[in-house]
């Protein structure tokens, strides 16, 4: 990957980050209501638990910009964590974030083990 690519990836992912930094602080879609009327009650159950949902989807892309960005600075952007194996651009202009080839997050979301313990390491603050 050259150089020029690299540094339009970085611009992409902390454009991303900054997106994410400015939707911060909905807590407060998780506050918990009370209804006497039971439908009520279910409706905003179902709208907290999208809350956290959202809030933890959120996170996870997050995380995912702050290592992309830690990738690119040691020089292993684009390269799959598990197996090794380049990412593919489309993938990486889809997902500039992942750290997995298609092949590796198809076992992911799938629950293999060996692949998820690739992304279990420590998170380091990308600050």
């Amino acid at each position: 990957m050259t150089n020029r690519e690299l540094t339009k990836f970085e611009e992409v992912l902390r454009a991303k980050q900054v997106e994410l930094t400015s939707s911060r602080g909905r807590l407060d879609s998780i506050a918990i209501e009370r209804s006497a009327d039971q439908l009520e009650e279910a409706q905003y159950k179902s709208a907290r638990e999208l809350a956290v949902a959202n809030l933890s989807r959120e996170s996870a892309v997050r995380h995912g910009v702050a290592m992309g960005l830690l990738r690119i600075q040691d020089g292993t952007f684009g390269t799959c964590v598990h197996c090794g194996d380049d990412i593919s651009r489309r993938r990486l202009e889809a997902v500039p974030w992942t750290s997995f080839c298609i092949r590796c997050q198809e076992a992911a979301d799938l629950g293999e083990e060996s692949v998820l313990e690739s992304i279990n390491q420590p998170f380091v603050d990308a600050a």
